[in-house]
């Protein structure tokens, strides 16, 4: 009977942990569009990659979503970087210790680690607040050091706080315009985590069509097994 009880308790705790389970929107990840991945590089590169390094990453994968080398050296490095390089943060550990109190992560494979989804709700979820260090918040990070870089192209959001009973409704309202609309911004950071979702497996779209290409071959081949099989046995049966 003890143990009943055990197991009814870890189950209503556990429920009422996923009930409490931070809501993440839908990233609209998509890595066969080209187009989005390339746009979603300029914007890791233009806005990311000051602070963050992706270690992993090599410019020239960057061929795998259709530039070309010369396009890469063109547009996507500015500084003494070779195509064949690793994409390392112009930022220093040190100036980052001293900017931020700690160094920025490598991003290589944070859509793995965070999920896009993670990263898709969590750069649409700043918010002004004048008691943090860097002026800013998030509702998914709460007391996040990163300041918030797209706040240009977004805007400054505010958070308001709405009581319904013994019950709060936390919802980000708009304060003031960016350079985007709200449906360009989401569209954007869409692109920027199709790239960093691209970059935690660069063969991922690779890996699924081989996959398909080979299931669809040993569904094939079972019939023609099948068929031999019946021809070896047919004396025996």
């Amino acid at each position: 009977m003890k143990k009943i009880l055990f197991f009814v308790s870890l189950l209503a705790s556990t429920m009422a942990f996923a009930n409490t389970e931070l809501q993440l929107d839908k990233a609209p990840v998509k890595l066969s569009d080209q187009a989005s991945l390339q746009r979603g590089a300029k914007y890791f590169v233009n806005y990311c990659l000051s602070c963050h390094s992706a270690q992993a990453m090599r410019y020239n994968r960057l061929q795998d979503i259709g530039l070309t080398e010369q396009q890469i050296k063109d547009n996507l490095i500015f500084t003494g970087a070779k195509v064949g390089d690793t994409m390392t943060s112009s930022m220093s550990k040190k100036d980052a210790m001293v900017a931020f109190g700690a160094a920025p992560p490598d991003l290589s494979v944070i859509s793995r680690s965070r999920g896009a989804d993670y990263l898709y709700t969590y750069l649409r979820s700043f918010y002004r607040d004048d008691t943090r260090p860097t002026g800013w918040n998030n509702t998914v990070f709460d007391k996040v050091g990163m300041p918030h870089v797209l706040y240009e192209l977004q805007g400054e959001q505010v958070l308001e706080v709405e009581k319904h009973g013994q019950h709060e409704v936390k919802k980000l309202v708009l304060a003031k315009p960016g350079k985007m609309s709200p449906a360009e911004f989401n569209g954007m950071v869409g692109d920027l985590v199709n790239y960093l979702a691209f970059m935690g497996e660069p063969m991922k779209a690779t890996r699924m069509k081989l996959g398909v290409i080979v299931l669809l071959f040993l569904g094939g081949f079972f019939f023609v097994a099948y068929a031999l099989k019946k021809e070896f046995w047919k004396d025996i049966h």
